[in-house]
């Protein structure tokens, strides 16, 4: 009886084992398997087509008609209410055209530039034409200087949040165009932010700092694509 417990005591240990290795060589397959899954090559996504109906979208309480194919994120491919929307249209023709793992692929079009734009809700401050009478000039250079194609340019200070940056702005009408650029950067070339208040919803725009020798086409651009979203807001 003491030797068939003592065989019996030898052999639960090495089931115990071979259970254990059999658990651990399962976990891992499973993980092979999910490596394989991640780092296998993919069809891209298709793009969406230029032609499907604009989805209407809720914004900070604005209603926006947005083509499918300007909608940067596949997340917010959806009509209803959402907390942000962002946007790309190519320069100069205004087409829809936000950059997918499909198009990209195409160097022509990966390559052609674009005018970016972001909805969100407005937040709670001031306009970019109150911001250039109220806050900006607390971060400003003393000097200024005429810039492209009537516009005024002055420097943010260095040791300001918004260091390496210029502020452009329309000195006869503030109201109409205030933009802040950062400059060109080694190979990373400068960039321009502009914003617009549609009632409670809040549009900023970023486009080439190249363009704003032509700040007035920009302008243009930007009520365009506003009026094709949203035909009834004022500007």
């Amino acid at each position: 009886m003491r030797g068939t417990t003592a065989t019996l005591n030898r052999h639960v240990p090495a089931r115990l084992v071979t259970a254990a290795t059999m658990a651990l060589v399962t976990l891992a397959a499973f993980a092979f398997v999910y490596v394989i899954y991640a780092l296998w090559p993919r069809w891209p996504d298709a793009p969406p087509e230029a032609d499907a109906p604009a989805l209407p979208i809720i914004v900070g309480d604005v209603l926006f008609q947005i083509p499918s194919a300007a909608i940067r994120q596949k997340v917010q491919r959806r009509s209803g209410i959402q907390e942000r929307i962002d946007l790309a249209y190519l320069w100069p023709t205004l087409e829809p055209s936000a950059p997918t793992r499909a198009n990209t692929m195409i160097p022509s079009v990966a390559a052609a530039p674009r005018i970016f734009l972001s909805i969100t809700p407005a937040p709670a401050g001031t306009s970019s034409a109150e911001r250039l009478r109220v806050i900006y000039p607390r971060y400003l250079e003393q000097s200024m200087w005429p810039g492209p194609a009537g516009l005024t340019v002055i420097a943010f200070r260095a040791d300001s949040a918004y260091r390496g940056e210029d502020l452009f702005y329309d000195r006869q009408a503030p109201d109409r165009f205030v933009a802040r650029c950062t400059r060109d950067s080694g190979p990373a070339p400068g960039s321009c932010l502009y914003e617009r208040l549609i009632g409670p919803a809040n549009i900023t725009v970023r486009f080439s700092r190249a363009w704003i020798a032509d700040w007035r086409a920009v302008l243009t651009a930007i009520d365009n694509i506003i009026d094709r979203m949203q035909p009834a807001a004022t500007h």
